[in-house]
């Protein structure tokens, strides 16, 4: 048997039981809902305990390799088109222990050090809850695994110089290029995006940009091309792709058990030729698009 062989049995055998976690919330990882609050919130600001919706293990999709990615409850952003509404209130999360994740982490490290995977970080909004990602950042560098942060960057200033350190890539969310557009899909606004991507591009961690193509609300040619200049700003250098992400109605039901407006009801998906479109439109000004 090859190392090669041997390796993809060893990613078999370990994929088999986390195939059965996908989407189960926090399973396999310790509930402490009887903490007090006063006491939880303390643990929270110090890093020992984080609010946590879900965690699941995929391939390909978070970043390189297969990738343990764990979704931090909280986000300071109303995204019209977010598909996972359910993580935007830290409430809705279950309190997690630092260490009790990253010992969930370390049995899957020869998943990452075989397919060259690791860990991602997402939410929610990960900035939300700095000092817990921290911890955990911290500790799989110790470990020796590849981090990655999935962010808005909004909150990009909470993000400590040895947090960064501890992170080799940011999946870096730019969800328009126009600021009164990025206003209107999101509530807030767009600079602190790009004041964090310049960040991440002078300390040189590697940035992969984010974009969601709505039909009727991103579409427009001329915030493509905004998108595309703050793309731009980091490469070459930091920026080593850009990803086109087709709308999708999969979070429809999620707004409506939650009770929330969902303007976005009728908007129907990208067509593939638009969405074809609008990559060659980012690659006319050479970047590297997926």
């Amino acid at each position: 048997m090859t190392a090669e062989q041997a390796g993809a049995v060893g990613v078999q055998d370990f994929l088999a039981p986390a195939a059965r976690l996908r989407g189960a919330g926090t399973a396999g990882l310790a509930e402490l809902s009887d903490l007090e609050h006063a006491d939880r919130l303390a643990r929270m600001r110090e890093g020992s305990l984080g609010s946590v919706h879900s965690w699941e293990l995929v391939t390909a999709v978070d970043g390189p390799g297969t990738r343990m990615t764990v979704f931090l409850a909280g986000c300071p952003l109303r995204c019209l088109y977010c598909h996972n509404p359910d993580t935007l209130e830290m409430r809705r999360g279950e309190p997690v222990e630092a260490d009790e994740l990253l010992a969930r982490i370390r049995r899957y490290r020869r998943i990452f050090q075989t397919t060259k995977g690791g860990i991602t970080l997402s939410g929610g909004e990960v900035l939300m809850q700095p000092a817990f990602a921290g911890r955990i950042l911290r500790g799989a560098k110790e470990m020796g695994i590849h981090t990655a942060l999935d962010t808005s960057g909004f909150l990009g200033a909470a993000a400590t110089d040895q947090m960064l350190a501890d992170t080799d890539l940011v999946l870096l969310d730019v969800k328009s290029g126009i600021p009164e557009t990025y206003r209107k899909v999101t509530g807030r606004a767009l600079q602190p995006t790009i004041d964090f991507g310049d960040r991440l591009n002078e300390r040189g961690i590697e940035i992969w940009v984010r974009f969601v193509l709505v039909p009727g609300l991103t579409d427009a040619p001329e915030n493509i091309d905004a998108v595309a200049r703050i793309a731009r700003r980091w490469s070459p250098g930091s920026m080593t792709r850009l990803e086109v992400l087709p709308f999708h109605q999969m979070g429809r039901d999620k707004w409506a058990a939650l009770h929330m407006d969902y303007t976005l009801a009728d908007t129907r998906p990208p067509t593939n030729e638009q969405v074809r479109a609008v990559r060659e439109r980012f690659r006319g000004f050479g970047l590297e698009v997926r």
